[in-house]
């Protein structure tokens, strides 16, 4: 398997050479290499996590190694899927360079077989990992896409704002786009704490034991219900909504991985980091 993941590093790493030279040269080949890539490192990546769950029979997301692994996996297929619906090519310039580093991350972590549990064979589980992982990956494109607005709208407040008025959106477009990365993210969140509570009461007989990973989900939760009620109700709108955004992908990893090894609690029964 470990022959297979530099496979997909390389796919990944290409990808984000290929996007970068877009981004820079505007050559719309670099684009098609670029995508091409991105899309063959995503089949490969999960031929490889189906490969991992049917040869365990587990969710791969038992260690760090593998969670990491399915977190990179499904930020690449959240922007595969919606760059059919928003044609942000630029994006991908983001996506690629992430993805590539988190799997890299995760090439170098120590790695463990899962041990028998019954509490990973519930569907429960398996529903809200996926959701889970869905949500956070579009709330992490959001991010992204934040931090591209704030680099145009300072590139339009500078003295020579060619070099990225050329090759970035216009605002409004990249505030629209975010806000849309934001919805998607946020739906799948709730849904994926429902599912959550769900198996935690099927697990434990409780669906709150004030765990680490519990609390910092909901505070994670907040910030983004927080985002979007002040977009709603106040009007906020550009430099507000993708600094929220920023804050929001940074509580989301802290909560994905600082959590994990700062605090202890019932997730750490069935993912041994």
């Amino acid at each position: 398997m470990m022959s297979a993941m530099i496979l997909i590093i390389l796919c990944y790493m290409l990808s984000s050479s290929c996007y970068i030279s877009f981004f820079l040269l505007q050559k719309h080949f670099l684009h098609i290499l670029a995508f091409g890539m991105l899309a063959a490192a995503f089949i490969l990546h999960t031929a490889l996590l189906s490969y991992q769950y049917m040869h365990f029979g587990q969710m791969p997301v038992h260690n760090l190694h593998q969670t990491l692994s399915f977190a990179a996996w499904a930020i690449a297929g959240v922007y595969l899927l919606m760059r059919f619906r928003l044609r942000l090519k630029i994006l991908g310039a983001y996506t690629a360079p992430l993805v590539s580093l988190i799997l890299i991350a995760a090439f170098f972590v120590p790695q463990s077989d899962p041990l028998p549990s019954t509490v990973l064979n519930s569907i429960w589980l398996v529903v809200h990992v996926l959701i889970i992982f869905v949500g956070e990956a579009a709330l992490a494109l959001a991010g992204g896409t934040g931090a591209l607005y704030l680099m145009q709208e300072h590139a339009i407040k500078s003295k020579n704002p060619r070099f990225f008025l050329k090759r970035l959106p216009s605002l409004e477009f990249l505030d629209s786009t975010g806000y849309l990365f934001i919805i998607v993210g946020f739906t799948l969140l709730t849904v994926g704490l429902v599912t959550g509570f769900v198996y935690a009461e099927k697990v434990w007989g409780r669906i709150w034991s004030w765990d680490p990973k519990e609390i910092w989900s909901v505070i994670t939760w907040l910030i983004y219900a927080a985002l979007l009620h002040e977009r709603l109700v106040a009007g906020w709108r550009g430099r507000r909504a993708a600094i929220m955004a920023i804050i929001g992908l940074a509580a989301l990893i802290f909560t994905f991985i600082g959590v994990n090894f700062l605090l202890e609690g019932h997730h750490d029964e069935f993912t041994r980091w």
